[in-house]
């Protein structure tokens, strides 16, 4: 059961990156986008938990990203940044906060937040500095172009992580006395 959900959750990730975003065009042919992607990924990490979540996140996302010419050469960096997010969001949710192991609402809903602001916070900061060393080491592009590059791909990371936080608060919140219900809902594996 978690791998088949492991693997809705990854084509939700896909589906709303690829169909559910705002793209804005930079220079050199490149383009940075408004999307909620990230809030599947973290939404996935609170129901699986970091590891299964984190994989949905990657895969679905990375996916993404090798179907667009655009991201394309991105994907790498996607993988690993997706992964991570879902690694930190089952961290806090799962193993500092055990939200599996309570049912009352409010600190549920607490610490879904908080883990969703620490795994979409790494994403603020990590994603604009990876992809600027990504372009200028990797793929060769002058230091002005990736530097501006990193201060626009801020920006968007910024308003999707926002945006990804309140709809995870709002999704997670709704879904999770629902699987419970429906006896869907696992358990994220004890390391």
């Amino acid at each position: 059961m978690k791998l088949a959900q492991t693997a809705l959750l990854a084509a939700l990730c896909f589906v709303s990156f690829t169909f559910f975003q705002i793209k804005i065009p930079m220079p050199g042919g490149d383009a940075t986008s408004i999307h909620i992607g990230n809030a599947f990924c973290v939404l996935a990490a609170l129901l699986l938990g970091g590891g299964y979540g984190g994989l949905a996140g990657a895969v679905g996302m990375t996916i993404a990203d090798l179907m667009d010419p655009i991201y394309i050469v991105g994907a790498p960096k996607t993988f690993v940044l997706k992964l991570c997010i879902g690694l930190i969001v089952g961290l806090v949710a799962h193993r500092i906060a055990k939200i599996g192991e309570t049912s009352n609402k409010k600190y549920i809903l607490k610490w879904s937040t908080i883990a969703s602001v620490c795994g979409l916070g790494f994403n603020v900061i990590f994603d604009p500095l990876a992809g600027y060393f990504y372009k200028q080491i990797i793929l060769g592009q002058p230091q002005e172009m990736a530097s501006v590059l990193a201060k626009w791909s801020t920006a968007t990371t910024f308003v999707n992580a926002v945006v990804s936080t309140i709809l995870v608060a709002v999704l997670y919140s709704a879904l999770r006395p629902a699987l419970g219900k429906a006896g869907l809902l696992v358990q994220p594996a004890k390391v």
